[in-house]
């Protein structure tokens, strides 16, 4: 009898000890799928367009609501130092100051500038950061102006205040402000890479709250690192040049990279058969009139890719693919032939694309 109550104890016991296995094993399972990592989706308004994160997880003790907050509150910076469309602006305050008046510039705004002034020396001028006032002639700036085509007399006065190599900046060391110098009606237009640098901003942010997987946008300007949760990279459309239509012309996947495009094909007005795009050739004064319809760079950071594809799209497809290969910097340009569109790719590019392909 005593034998026979020690083995149904023991199985009892027995089964115990499965069913706590079993409810460990199950908590295991539904902890893990608690856990599992999800992407969050962010985003606003800023600089005349909008912006989105999508990021995988969050960091302990914050929720999504002071993710939201700190990601704006730094575009909300970006945008008092390099808007002109703020009258307040740092970049307004310079544009509107008297010749001879130094300016003060906050860090991000001398970094962005400096760039920019080094680009426009690589470029002889086809990059130029102080193509403001004929952006402005043409109808493309802050002041809302009628869209048409100006006179060449008025051109020609617009491009006399224009001309990188008449902007002096100092950078401070040590924690010294910079300093820019007003020459006299100068006007900076840092636009054509704002947007970019406003994206590395955020995903600095997200890293140093080691985020280190999301993707990053704005305006159409993208950073990504890392992948989805799947472990699939980010994957982003390049968009064939055909205004008013959204269609895919090819699919890129990125980590650790940046994509920027520019082209002619969704701001621009006609007049009397012409078409006027919004991107303006500094060294003539007019929008650029070649075949090419986009251009799309592939940079470590986004201010690059975006500085870069304003720049290789006013030096058109030889111009710009000479530049680029010279560089190894990774472009696609997608011109306009009789046949339609045709795609001229740099080996960088291609390379880059398969490598990120087969990561």
């Amino acid at each position: 009898m005593q034998q026979g109550l020690r083995a149904l104890f023991a199985l009892a016991d027995g089964a115990r000890v499965f069913s706590l296995l079993f409810v460990l094993m199950l908590s295991l399972v539904l902890s893990g799928c608690e856990r599992a990592p999800a992407v969050h989706h962010l985003g606003g308004a800023t600089m005349g367009t909008t912006w989105s994160v999508k990021v995988v997880g969050l960091p302990a003790g914050s929720g999504l609501a002071d993710v939201q907050q700190d990601l704006q509150l730094i575009l909300e910076s970006i945008n008092h130092q390099m808007s002109t469309y703020q009258a307040d602006s740092e970049i307004s305050q310079f544009n509107q100051s008297e010749a001879g008046t130094s300016v003060a510039l906050s860090p991000d705004f001398a970094q962005v500038l400096q760039y920019a002034l080094r680009l426009a020396q690589e470029t002889s001028g086809a990059y130029d950061p102080t193509v403001g006032p004929l952006v402005n002639l043409w109808g493309f700036g802050p002041d809302k102006t009628l869209l048409k085509r100006p006179s060449a007399d008025t051109v020609a006065q617009a491009q006399q205040r224009t001309g990188w190599q008449r902007i002096r900046l100092e950078t401070g060391v040590d924690g010294a402000a910079s300093v820019v110098f007003q020459p006299g009606g100068a006007y900076l237009d840092l636009s054509s890479v704002a947007k970019g640098y406003a994206v590395d901003k955020l995903a600095s942010y997200l890293n140093a709250r080691q985020l280190n997987d999301y993707l990053v946008e704005i305006g159409g300007e993208l950073r990504a690192s890392g992948h989805k949760p799947d472990g699939t990279a980010w994957r982003v459309a390049v968009e064939r040049p055909i205004p008013g239509v959204r269609e895919v012309e090819k699919v890129l996947s990125l980590n650790n990279l940046s994509v920027a495009t520019s082209g002619d094909y969704r701001n621009f007005f006609e007049e009397a058969g012409e078409t006027y795009a919004h991107i303006i050739d500094p060294r003539t004064g007019y929008p650029v009139s070649h075949l090419t319809a986009s251009v799309t760079v592939l940079a470590p950071t986004c201010a690059e890719a975006d500085a870069l594809a304003t720049a290789l799209t006013v030096l058109g497809p030889e111009d710009g693919l000479a530049f680029a290969q010279q560089r190894q910097l990774a472009v696609l340009f997608i011109v306009r032939t009789t046949e339609g569109f045709a795609e001229r790719a740099s080996p960088a590019f291609e390379q880059l694309r398969r490598a990120q392909q087969e990561h």
